[in-house]
């Protein structure tokens, strides 16, 4: 069975490291209201656009839902 996003993303999370990536993943573990079970690019970017108030830039979502798409292939 395919994993979410959410599922994906949780992967990257680290209490240390800085650089964007990592502070997307541990915001998205934080997020009590992120659409745990979505694998669909249109329906994440929408949430993020209308309640990610802690997305530093949309650029970050896109590397991260391609890193998704690939380790699913």
């Amino acid at each position: 069975m395919r994993r979410s996003f959410y599922h994906y993303v949780k992967t990257l999370r680290d209490p240390y490291k800085k650089d964007n990536i990592t502070l997307f993943a541990n915001a998205v573990d934080n997020d009590g209201t992120f659409p745990k079970h979505s694998t669909h690019y249109n329906e994440l970017s929408d949430y993020l656009e209308m309640n990610g108030d802690y997305v530093i830039s949309m650029e970050v979502f896109d590397e991260v839902f391609q890193m998704y798409k690939d380790n699913n292939k």
